[in-house]
Parts: C-alpha cells; sequence; structure tokens
C-alpha cells in the first residue's frame, strides 16, 4: 500500500484549509474540511506543474483516499476570512542543512510560478467578479510584494528599504527572506524588531508564504482573458 501523503487541516467556523505538510504552498480552501481535502486534492497536478523540479518527488493523489490527516488546528476569523494562518506541531521540527536546501527550493519555485503568470498575463484583462471584483495585474503584484515585506520580519528578518523598481524590490525582499529563513534554521538569533507577537517557525514561513505567492499566480492565470 502507497504512503499517503500527510495532511494539516485548519477548520475555522466557515472555513477550513487542508495544506499539504511535506509540499509548502499546496494549500486549499473551502467551507469544511471534506470540502478542503476535495480541492487539495484536485489543484495537487496543478501545484506539481508549478513547481517544476522542486516537486518532482510529488505524485499527484487520485482522490481523497491518498492523503492522511495528521493534525487538525483550531482556525479563528483569518481562517474564515481565507487564510491558512495557523502552525502546528509539524511546523515546530527543526530544519536541517539538506531540509533547508528543499524549502528554499520549493519558495524559489513558488516565486518563478508568480512571476511566469504574472509575465504572461502583461497587457492581459483580468476577468472581473460577478460584481466587478478583483485587482488588476499591478496592484496583484504589488499586493504580494507587500505581504513578502511583511512576512520577512515574521520569521526574524528585516525588512528592506525602499527600491527604486519593482525588479529591484524584488530581488531584496527574496534575498532577504531567504537569509533570514537560513538563520533561522541555523538557529540564530533574530534581526532586532518591535514585533510583539511569537515568530514563525521556518516550515510555517515557507508553508504561509508559498500558499500566498501560488494562490496569486493562479488567480491570475484563472482571470487572464485570451484573446480567440
Amino acid at each position: 500500500m502507497k504512503t499517503r501523503i500527510p495532511v494539516i487541516v485548519e477548520r475555522g467556523s466557515k472555513k477550513a484549509f487542508a495544506s499539504a505538510v511535506e509540499w509548502p504552498g499546496w494549500s486549499r480552501g473551502g467551507r469544511d474540511e471534506t470540502q478542503a481535502l476535495e480541492a487539495l486534492v484536485a489543484y495537487g497536478a496543478r501545484y506539481k506543474s508549478a513547481m517544476h523540479a522542486a516537486a518532482r518527488d510529488l505524485i499527484p493523489p487520485p482522490d481523497t483516499s491518498a492523503v492522511r490527516v495528521v493534525e487538525r488546528l483550531k482556525g479563528d476569523t483569518t481562517t474564515d476570512f481565507g487564510v491558512p494562518t495557523r502552525g502546528g506541531a509539524a511546523d515546530e521540527r527543526p530544519v536541517n542543512a539538506a531540509e533547508l536546501n528543499r524549502l528554499s527550493a520549493l519558495l524559489r519555485a513558488a516565486w518563478a510560478a508568480f512571476d511566469r503568470a504574472a509575465r504572461a498575463a502583461a497587457g492581459v484583462e483580468l476577468a472581473k467578479g460577478p460584481r466587478g471584483g478583483g485587482r488588476d495585474l499591478d496592484p496583484i503584484i504589488d499586493h504580494v510584494l507587500g505581504a513578502e515585506e511583511s512576512y520577512v520580519t515574521a520569521i526574524g528578518g528585516r525588512r528592506p528599504p525602499d527600491a527604486t523598481d519593482a525588479d529591484a524590490r524584488t530581488k531584496q525582499i527574496h534575498n532577504e527572506v531567504l537569509a533570514a529563513l537560513a538563520a533561522r534554521a541555523r538557529g540564530e538569533p533574530p534581526a532586532p524588531s518591535r514585533r510583539t507577537s511569537p515568530l514563525w517557525t521556518p516550515r510555517y514561513f515557507v508553508r504561509r508564504s508559498a500558499w500566498h505567492v501560488l494562490d496569486h499566480a493562479w488567480e491570475i492565470e484563472d482571470r487572464a482573458k485570451r484573446p480567440g
């Protein structure tokens, strides 16, 4: 019998998220646990495709019988808003050098997937929601970069100074993220900060960051209107 994929489920009062423990960024939501697990399975092949070589060892599950819930977390209003916001015991595990390399590669793969989606949608009108909602491409890019600037302080890094253009800003943020992630994995003290809430663990940080990047990459792909 093949080993089932371990999954964390985070449940709020209105929404649930299922996240693959060993594959950061592969997280999907639904109204309840069943829907979240079904959505996770439905996105398995898309996740593998988006992550390229970083997910070469992933075999997407054919159905929910191929996944196994190893932890259930109590969500909150942020969960119900649509964000997997809870770290669990699986996220507390230490990160050795080999695992740091793997997690860093997965995070870089998520960034690359977002960049590909953004480049492909350049100059393309993004479909609006039924009530006209939804950001245009440039605001989505700005939102993702802004979130990453905020996330870097959650792992114990420094918020990069403002850059002159989007490419330079992106490079600065990603360099700081990878440096901060490596420092935390090695057990080094975080940068001085006014932050009062607990720092994210390296594993939860990568899981949350990769999910956010991929979620918006897939939003861009799904909303892009293709000619013809």
